[in-house]
């Protein structure tokens, strides 16, 4: 998915939402994301979607439960 983490970024930077992208050893991706519902509610809409260089074929959705929180959103590994 080129390019996938970098719209994912910007994407969360524009929805003032906060936490990190990385790619996985299996090849997909994993996103963490915090932030108000309804932005987090269009973020995935948006992601569902992806950039035009992207194919996005699944979405798995979880609650987790804040340990840390984050301040900025991040593309990591």
């Amino acid at each position: 998915m080129v390019g996938f983490r970098w719209f994912t970024q910007r994407l969360a930077q524009q929805l003032k939402i906060k936490g990190n992208v990385k790619n996985t050893i299996e090849g997909s991706v994993k996103i963490i994301a915090e932030g108000e519902k309804e932005k987090l509610d269009l973020f995935i809409e948006k992601i569902k979607e992806g950039p035009a260089t992207a194919n996005v074929t699944n979405l798995v959705k979880e609650k987790m439960k804040i340990t840390n929180g984050n301040s900025t959103f991040d593309i990591i590994g």
